[in-house]
């Protein structure tokens, strides 16, 4: 008997990144990891910058989301986000240096404002780099 499937819907101020039937998702948010499939209840959730995994006939594919929220009602679940990116359109060596020149802000930052912000360009560097690493590997069949 095949899974229960409900709708998943990505969508940035640019456009519908995702709008298909999905079996299960993994999410990372504010109060941790949480999986929805079909028939979840009602919920909503805080994203942070992390990779989402979607689960689809035994073949799971991943999306970099830049925070957000999300919310699950009647088997539609809707992300909205400011961005994402699919692990293979990430410039790796790109990545690395943000995550370089992100650090180094953090290290001299003393306003606590500038310090959060840069932060989250930290955060994001280290996002884009797991999963273009990631990407990179299952090319080869690794993953």
């Amino acid at each position: 008997m095949p899974a229960k499937k409900f709708r998943l819907r990505i969508i940035t101020p640019a456009l519908i990144k995702v709008d298909e039937d999905v079996e299960r998702v993994i999410m990372r948010c504010t109060t941790g990891a949480m999986g929805i499939l079909a028939g979840h209840e009602t919920r909503s959730a805080a994203l942070i910058a992390g990779i989402l995994r979607i689960l689809n006939n035994e073949v799971e594919r991943r999306i970099v989301v830049y925070g957000g929220l999300a919310m699950m009602e009647n088997d539609v679940l809707t992300i909205l986000t400011n961005g994402t990116e699919w692990p293979e359109d990430i410039d790796l060596a790109r990545a690395e240096a943000e995550r370089e020149q992100a650090e180094r802000r953090v290290l001299e930052r003393e306003d606590d404002l500038e310090l959060k912000h840069d932060q989250l360009l930290l955060r994001r560097a280290l996002v884009r780099i797991e999963a273009g690493s990631r990407a990179f590997d299952s090319s080869k069949g690794e993953e």
